[in-house]
């Protein structure tokens, strides 16, 4: 039989090389709260209180600004030449009204359109300031932080009147019933107020054909309106430039019993034929008549496709 030789054993004093046991990595030291931190770590510093405040304030200032005078602006109706559209009698809460001055960047001002407008030097050149504060600078800049948010009246330059005729019409006063004419046609009026009960002989003036480029305005107080009629001794001397209007009434805004929009009917067109009352409202029966056919049809057809689904 073949001897099978038996392995040798194993020297004692030969060195048989071992694997590397990894040392523990050092855990990273914590670090100072005090000390900055970088990257996406880093702690923010909270600002001081009166900081954020003054920051708030002073962004709202500038949109503020900004809104007022490229987008819309509050103003408050100072006189009562507008009543009863728009209080400004004394004594009473004058309305704030939210001016829209975009409108005009896309169209001219029509007929109806209730505006407030810088007046030409025909209307404000023999203006004085009774109150003598019109050098005074601090006057004049809280009186226009004021006028901004309609705490206080617009410069009183500013004024508000309705639009009765534009460029190449002509307009008088007035005809058998008391009735402002444009181009010989009766205007249709149902925004007039009569502190008086109603029109006399005073309201009338001759005809005067409005410049292109130019409007004629009148209060909707006529009889109580320091308008195109009177301003730079009437006539031509009061029309009004388009370059000059500020922008278009939307709305009073204040006070809150007051909150309404404020209309422009058109006093140039003709009034609406309404039919009879029982006529207008014909569409609406005709709709009901027609609901319940039409409720009762819609169930029967989901009745029977409801059974083939069923089958």
């Amino acid at each position: 039989m073949p001897t099978v030789p038996r392995p040798e054993p194993a020297d004692p004093t030969a060195y048989t090389p071992r694997r590397a046991t990894p040392e523990p990595e050092p855990e990273p030291a914590e670090q100072d709260d005090d000390q900055p931190r970088h990257g996406k770590h880093r702690k923010h510093k909270k600002q001081p209180l009166w900081r954020e405040l003054v920051t708030l304030v002073g962004v709202a200032l500038l949109l503020t600004f900004l809104i007022q005078h490229f987008v819309g602006r509050v103003y408050s109706i100072p006189s009562g030449s507008m009543e009863q559209t728009l209080h400004g009698c004394p004594g009473c809460t004058g309305d704030r009204v939210f001016v829209d001055k975009m409108v005009y960047d896309f169209r001219d001002p029509l007929p109806g359109d209730v505006v407030v407008f810088q007046g030409p030097n025909s209307w404000t050149g023999e203006q004085v300031d009774a109150t003598g504060d019109e050098d005074n600078p601090v006057v004049k800049g809280l009186q226009y932080m004021g006028s901004l948010i309609g705490i206080a009246p617009p410069d009183e330059r500013d004024f508000v009147k309705r639009v009765i005729a534009i460029g190449g019409q002509t307009v008088e006063c007035c005809d058998d019933k008391m009735r402002v004419m444009v181009d010989g046609k009766p205007l249709d009026e149902p925004y007039i107020y009569w502190e008086s009960g109603g029109p006399d002989e005073r309201q009338r003036f001759a005809p005067v054909t409005v410049p292109e480029g130019t409007l004629w305005v009148m209060g909707d107080n006529r009889a109580n309106s320091a308008d195109s009629r009177i301003q730079g001794g009437g006539g031509i001397r009061g029309v009004v430039p388009i370059t000059k209007v500020i922008g278009k009434v939307r709305a009073i805004v204040l006070p809150p019993s007051r909150w309404q929009g404020v209309g422009d009917h058109n006093p140039q067109a003709p009034p609406a034929i309404a039919a009879p009352a029982w006529q207008q409202g014909l569409p609406a029966g005709l709709g009901f008549a027609a609901a319940w056919p039409v409720l009762w049809l819609g169930r029967r057809v989901k009745k029977s496709l409801t059974s083939r689904k069923a089958e």
